[in-house]
């Protein structure tokens, strides 16, 4: 089912990287994700890995030697290491971040971008914690959870609240070298154990104005992908994980199907009718969710590339996204009950896409609550702040 090596191609050029060179990784990978749970992190070769294939330079500047993939370029790279790995596709998904730190003034990014486009930014949002003003800048304290990929990260960065901040009800970031912070090891959970998604400590540390930003604001840079919603980006860069886990559940199934007989005497899985029927719903689930969710994604980058986004548009996409978390996590749900015992060991790939898929659908900005937003917004009543 996985798709034959070609090239990964952005909408004006062709990448660097090809699905050639992917595949290695993906070897490599796949043949270590009982480790990565494990070490409760993914690894720093794998990492750079990411590094080689391009993973962070995709959405970086051309002008900083980054590459300004379309968003489904950037999705369909995800989605592929997802299928290896659901912990190595979610650290892989932060990828985006190049998106949300193109808000930084021009000056800070030619200093992000010095050494080179293949930055890796982690941290964590809330709950946003006080800073207090000094006379460089911003005192940041505070401890965040969920820094996912923070491990091998180069950048932190943080969610702060100011007195009488500009931004309004947008949250500011404050972003640091990876150096200054202190990670907690404590990302004890059933599922994506791999991320590396610990607390990260932050004590005492002087964050200048100018290394700060907006979530949500508007960018610094110019051009179709910083015209392209930031936070819909990035609900829509960890939703395509959870597709890329259900691919890979549902090949796993079909290819045990035609030899694994019940110890019961029953016939082989797939000379069986209930099996039939429910890997079929299955296939049908995960390729209309994934359908909707790069249709929705093609749309929203129509609009940007014409010069201005919509609001309809944009929260179709998040809907999109969160419907692609949740049919993820379901299909995972129907292939883990299909395979009977062979899900149960905790080294078995069904175990592992099953609760990590569920965690993908836990998210917060891809849980029911964000269904709920979009209905809000379909029907025309006013939504929450942060949502699109």
């Amino acid at each position: 089912m996985n798709a034959p090596p070609e090239k990964i191609t952005s909408g004006t050029h062709a990448a660097t990287a090809t699905w050639a060179d992917l595949s290695k990784l993906l070897v490599d990978i796949r043949a270590r994700r009982n480790e990565f749970s494990r070490a409760q992190k993914i690894p720093k070769e794998i990492v750079g890995g990411f590094r080689r294939v391009g993973v962070y330079r995709a959405m970086a500047a051309k002008r900083f030697g980054g590459e300004e993939r379309t968003p489904a370029d950037f999705c369909r790279l995800v989605e592929r290491i997802s299928e290896a790995d659901g912990s190595a596709g979610w650290v892989a998904s932060f990828g985006d971040g190049a998106r949300y730190l193109a808000a930084l003034p021009d000056d800070t990014l030619r200093k992000v971008y010095a050494n080179g486009p293949d930055v890796v930014l982690a941290g964590a949002l809330f709950p946003l914690q006080p800073a207090k003003r000094c006379a460089d800048g911003f005192i940041v304290n505070g401890v965040w959870p969920f820094a996912s990929g923070s491990p091998e990260a180069d950048l932190i960065g943080v969610g702060i609240t100011l007195e009488d901040d500009p931004s309004g009800d947008l949250p500011r970031v404050a972003v640091m070298p990876a150096e200054k912070v202190t990670i907690r090891p404590n990302w004890d959970v059933i599922g994506l154990q791999g991320t590396g998604s610990h607390d990260v400590v932050v004590s005492d540390v002087i964050v200048p104005e100018e290394w700060t930003l907006i979530r949500g604001g508007p960018p610094t840079l110019d051009g179709p992908i910083y015209r392209y919603p930031a936070v819909a980006f990035a609900a829509q860069a960890h939703a395509i994980v959870g597709i890329g886990i259900a691919r890979s559940a549902i090949d796993d199934v079909i290819a045990m199907a035609e030899t694994r007989a019940s110890i019961t005497g029953a016939p082989v899985m797939a000379e069986r009718g209930y099996v039939q029927l429910e890997i079929a719903k299955a296939e049908a689930m995960l390729r209309s969710a994934r359908s909707f969710f790069y249709e929705a994604t093609e749309e929203l980058w129509k609009e940007a590339l014409k010069g201005e986004v919509n609001l309809g548009t944009t929260t179709l996409m998040r809907l999109a996204a969160t419907n692609a978390a949740r049919q993820g996590a379901e299909v995972c749900r129907i292939a883990s009950g299909l395979a009977g015992t062979e899900a149960l060991y905790s080294n078995s790939n069904l175990a592992r896409a099953m609760c990590d898929s569920f965690v993908v659908a836990q998210h917060a900005a891809l849980n029911e609550g964000t269904l709920q937003s979009a209905g809000r917004a379909l029907l025309g009543s006013a939504i929450q702040p942060g949502f699109p």
